[in-house]
This record gives C-alpha cells, structure tokens and sequence, in this order.
C-alpha cells in the first residue's frame, strides 16, 4: 500500500452546493421565493426583533461609569527629558513650548521609560515611582504642582 494509491471511504466526500449556477440549485438558489431574505443584501441587523423594541435597549443600563470624570494626563516619559540642559528647570510650559506636549490636558505626568543623564528640575502634577527614582539618582529634583 502506497501513500498515492489511498482514497476516501465511498460517500463520505461530497462536493460543495454551487447555488445560483444553473441546474438543480439555480432559480431561486436555495432562498425560497421573494422576501427580504431572498433580495441581494437582503436580511436584517443583528438585534433586530421586526420593529419591536430590542432586547439590549429595552433593559436597564448598570453600574457606575467614571469616564466622563476621570482625570486624563499628559505623558511625557524620562528619555525625552534628555533634550534639555542640565540644570534647566522643567515646567509644563516649556514642554509645550519645545513641542514635548500639544496641551497640559488635566496635568502632567513624567514616566520612567528610558534613561535620563542629565541634572534637571522637573515640576509636574505627578511622577511615577520609576521616574522619581530616576531623576533622583541622577542627582535632580522633583516638585509636584
């Protein structure tokens, strides 16, 4: 027995229904006759109950949602600190004056991605853990606003 000389068991292949293609299947291509189901982009949305008022608007919306509330910072992360020079008292202001930020939004806030080697003061409304410890060791300082 060779690998090219097996073939399916009998009856357990079929070839697909080429509906609309002439034949057995063709006139009405196996959608019945006339309707919205039946016409080319036919059918209805999802959730659609024949003009019934849909089940997920007819419940109740639940719980509390903070989005509209929710205070959105500015980030701007340690690397991008490095175009200053050292000594240089750094404010929201003169971010967006360098074009660091396009506007201060709720505040802004300095994350620890990358390295810093310059001495700098940095104001800003908050720091995360790694970007305090990395402006400290390199010797500058933090002032929340």
């Amino acid at each position: 027995m060779k690998l090219e000389n097996l073939s399916p068991a009998y009856g357990s292949k079929q070839s697909r229904k080429r509906i609309g293609r002439g034949g057995k299947y063709s006139k009405t291509a196996g959608k019945g006759e006339k309707g919205q189901n039946a016409r080319s982009g036919g059918g209805v949305r999802v959730g659609f109950e024949g003009g019934q008022l849909p089940l997920f608007r007819r419940l109740g919306k639940r719980g509390f949602n903070n989005t509209r509330f929710a205070t959105v910072y500015a980030t701007v992360n340690v690397s991008d600190l490095n175009r200053f020079e050292d000594g240089t008292v750094v404010t929201p202001e003169l971010l967006i004056e360098t074009g660091l930020l396009k506007k201060q939004l709720d505040g802004v806030k300095v994350l620890g991605n990358g390295e810093l080697t310059k001495k700098l003061t940095v104001k800003a409304t908050s720091f995360s853990k790694t970007a305090k410890t990395k402006i400290e060791s390199v010797g500058g300082t933090i002032e929340v606003i």
